[in-house]
């Protein structure tokens, strides 16, 4: 571990080899769909992958400047290919590119952080003030994935473990510094305690209305609705007023994990019409059994 935080080689042509491979990486992680709702989605999104890797970069830099010219370059070149390759797979074909704004923003910022960053190699006390920044971003992100993690099991433990891992592994590698290091791996400590407090405390949900009408007659609080698999609760509900004044009503489902099942809706009459009902981390499709 510690050859990786500082035991590497990393010249020029490495570099910029390393960037190309990881921006056709993350670009393959977008495209294929397979991986969406996975943790090798997460590369396309947010930072902590990318915050790892800077760190890595900074860490075998020979010098401020160094460390300043090599991160820029390595986003400069990765994060453009990533949209780039995902074009010819895009329905926003070029217009892709309005999304890259915020991260050549973050490529700019490389300048600074790659230059700033290098001080935490002078093993000070005062390198808190840079690493933490790091970890509090990585922290909230492992806040967040945990809570997906929660909702979308198995599916993101590896980011939820490799967020929980780099928060550990940070202080203890890049400090010698005893009172850096013990410092900064308790302020990680605490933040994974108080982040995971935080999801289980609160579990993830999916809140949505449906099925306004059944059979071309609205719905109201006589009918009843029951689904074969609970994914949550489902239940009639008033969701708006009618321009006579009177309620209308819909389904609504608070849903507690994603899954297929069969949605049962009894009218006041006693028929049944059932329904095949599929529930996402945040979208829905259903649709009447046998059409």
């Amino acid at each position: 571990m510690k050859k990786i935080f500082g035991g590497l080689n990393i010249t020029w042509p490495k570099l910029i080899i390393f960037a190309i491979l990881m921006g056709i990486y993350t670009a393959v992680c977008a495209i294929v769909p397979a991986l969406r709702y996975t943790s090798f989605i997460t590369i396309t999104a947010t930072l902590e992958v990318w915050i790892f890797i800077g760190i890595i970069i900074i860490m075998n830099s020979k010098s401020n400047k160094d460390s300043a010219l090599k991160c820029f370059v390595f986003f400069l070149i990765s994060q453009p290919l990533v949209y780039l390759l995902q074009v010819p797979f895009s329905w926003q074909h070029w217009g892709l590119f309005r999304y890259y704004g915020l991260w050549f923003i973050w490529t700019i910022l490389t300048l600074p952080m790659g230059y700033i960053g290098y001080y935490i190699k002078k093993d000070k006390w005062w390198g808190l003030f840079i690493l933490i920044p790091m970890i509090l971003i990585t922290g909230y992100q492992y806040y967040t994935y945990l809570n997906e993690f929660m909702f979308n099991y198995p599916f993101y433990i590896l980011i939820v473990l490799f967020c929980l891992a780099a928060m550990i592994i940070y202080p203890i590698v890049l400090f010698k510094n005893k009172v850096a290091r013990y410092v900064c791996l308790s302020f990680s400590i605490i933040l994974i305690g108080l982040f995971t407090v935080l999801d289980v405390m609160d579990p993830p949900y999916y809140k949505t209305q449906f099925l306004g009408t059944v059979n071309d007659k609205d719905i109201t609080p006589e009918y009843k609705v029951s689904t074969k698999d609970n994914l949550g609760d489902i239940y009639i509900t008033s969701v708006a007023k009618n321009e006579d004044g009177s309620d209308m009503y819909m389904v609504q489902g608070v849903f507690k994990r994603p899954g297929n099942t069969e949605l049962t809706v009894e009218t006041p009459e006693g028929e049944k019409i059932v329904y095949n009902l599929e529930v996402k981390r945040n979208t829905y499709k259903i649709e009447r059994k046998g059409e």
